[in-house]
């Protein structure tokens, strides 16, 4: 099963011990398998709407600062409960904010 796992902005700045340990986090699902990618995400991004033959382009930011998804994992592992493990792990390292976990359908 996989699952995208991501992060919503923080207020809090990160500091170098968050830098050192989500490393090995990453480091270690790498290890087992279960990491197929991670990245962060720019705040901004385009939103592309359509309404009948009408497609409309519009340059973000949309949302407020704190519902912006910055980052994000994909992961591949046995089960939804596996999905929330890790991402409780995550949110220890990073401290108090939002994640949000969804299941990726397909090949």
């Amino acid at each position: 099963m996989r699952y995208l796992m991501m992060s919503k902005a923080s207020d809090t700045a990160p500091d170098e011990n968050l830098y050192v340990e989500m490393g090995k986090f990453v480091e270690e699902m790498t290890a087992a398998g279960v990491l197929l990618a991670t990245g962060g995400l720019e705040s901004g991004g385009v939103h592309v709407t359509s309404s009948g033959d009408e497609i409309t382009v519009t340059d973000g930011p949309f949302s407020e600062a704190k519902e912006v998804v910055v980052g994000f994992a994909l992961v591949e592992v046995r089960s939804r409960e596996e999905a929330i493990e890790l991402t409780r792990r995550f949110r220890k390292i990073v401290g108090d904010g939002d994640s949000v976990i969804q299941q990726v359908f397909g090949p």
